[in-house]
């Protein structure tokens, strides 16, 4: 089948990328021209493991190619994904929904047969209404079916949530619109793929009452781990104990800064708002969004605390700064809101990311001295900040880490270390949801 992908953004190059390796011809469309011809050049925008190789391969076959003229992608195609950004909308929170809806207008006017239009893009509940509301008011001929195929992509694992995903969600009645998305998918599995058909509406809710409900997940257990620590518990034997039961499940138990990233804040914020605006709020999805907000800020004070209660003067050493491991991805990401506190709080701060300084330097210019390596990073540091758990940082040679550093305090905000394995190795160390060890 031909599918035109309109977006080159996470979401859109990835699909556009998967789409092309189960053998469709894709055509990525966007305006940025100079996005464009690094794609063309075979230059990655974003930082997603096996990216490159998939996108270099299938344009090599001639399944898969990157333009800025939509007009002509669109009209040869059998199914037009919009997957453009959808950001929070500054003031009030609800998700922008202008570049959705320009996108709408522009694939109207160069509609050629019987096509079906998705979005791929987060979009709230009603958003599949405005967008065919659109197309057939710019062209009231379009012979057109809108569908909601929303995306459940962790980065870091895209490509593999992709072609092994746990379920498809497709929103459409219309019946030549369910073929058309069931050929697309039908290469995942050689037996059939696990669509689940559902209303329009539907589809749309699903996407945020799936990640409200794991940024929930996230919380319960952050909020357990604080409560671990005043009691002597041991977080991680508890998320364990709770995870072992298939009612819950092990995964998103993970305690640690708080969540970050381009969905769960975004998508959180736009559930709420859309439930406020129907007059049936989400009181314990408000209250997750503002239980996070207020966590990332309280680790820096408990990385004040392991240093006596002040870090006015100190030099702090932040490992990791993107909102999670195997990405660039900054937006949101728990270390913005970690190192503005430790400015405002009167410290210096080292960093170091694997793949997200370029990123970094965006958000935190002139307030990180950004470092070539762990170890340099940790030079003359007070404490050392585990932020992001990077493999790299999981066997750190801790005899060198701590000759490096002018104290040896480590603040583990993602419990990657063992606490009695860091009191040997002559550490104060505090992690989360545990007791904290001193040699």
């Amino acid at each position: 089948m031909r599918v035109a992908m309109i977006g080159t953004g996470y979401v859109g190059l990835v699909s556009g990328a998967c789409f092309a390796d189960f053998g469709h011809t894709v055509t990525c469309v966007d305006r940025d021209a100079r996005k464009i011809e690094a794609l063309q050049r075979g230059e990655i925008p974003i930082y997603e493991p096996g990216l490159d190789r998939l996108v270099e391969t299938n344009v090599r076959e001639g399944r898969l190619d990157f333009t800025t003229e939509l007009p002509g992608p669109v009209a040869a195609a059998d199914a037009v994904f919009i997957a453009v950004g959808t950001p929070s909308r500054r003031g009030d929170g609800h998700a922008d929904l202008s570049y959705v809806h320009a996108c709408a207008r522009e694939i109207a006017a160069a509609l050629a047969g019987f096509t079906v239009v998705v979005t791929k893009s987060t979009v709230p509940v009603g958003t599949g209404d405005e967008v065919e509301r659109i197309i057939r008011e710019t062209r009231p001929d379009a012979d057109v079916a809108v569908v909601s195929n929303p995306e459940f992509l962790r980065e870091g694992a895209a490509i593999r949530d992709f072609k092994h995903p746990d379920r498809i969600v497709i929103g459409t009645t219309d019946e030549r619109a369910r073929a058309v998305m069931t050929e697309l998918y039908r290469p995942l599995y050689l037996n059939q793929a696990p669509l689940l058909f559902t209303a329009r509406g539907t589809a749309e809710l699903i996407k945020y009452a799936a990640n409200a409900f794991l940024a929930t997940k996230i919380t319960f257990i952050n909020e357990l781990a604080d409560l671990c620590e005043k009691v002597g518990g041991d977080v991680q034997e508890v998320a364990r104990g709770i995870g072992l039961d298939n009612r819950i499940g092990s995964k998103f138990l993970h305690a640690g800064p708080g969540y970050g990233g381009s969905c769960f804040p975004k998508d959180t914020l736009a559930l709420i708002k859309t439930a406020q605006d129907h007059e049936a709020p989400l009181r314990i999805v408000e209250t997750v969004v503002a239980v996070n907000d207020q966590r990332k800020r309280a680790m820096a004070r408990k990385v004040a605390a392991a240093l006596g209660g002040s870090v006015r003067d100190k030099t702090i050493a932040v490992l990791g700064l993107t909102f999670k491991p195997n990405t660039d991805d900054m937006r949101d990401a728990p270390s913005i809101p970690l190192i503005t506190a430790f400015g405002d709080m009167g410290a210096r701060v080292r960093a170091y990311d694997p793949a997200g300084m370029e990123q970094a330097k965006r958000d935190l210019d002139g307030l990180v001295t950004f470092c070539g390596n762990a170890y340099e990073c940790a030079e003359g540091a007070d404490a050392l900040v585990i932020v992001t758990e990077w493999e790299q940082f999981r066997a750190l040679d801790l005899d060198r880490l701590k000759q490096a550093m002018r104290q040896p305090v480590v603040v583990d905000l993602r419990n990657v270390y063992r606490p009695d394995e860091m009191a040997r190795a002559g550490f104060t160390y505090a992690s989360i949801g545990r007791p904290a060890f001193a040699p």
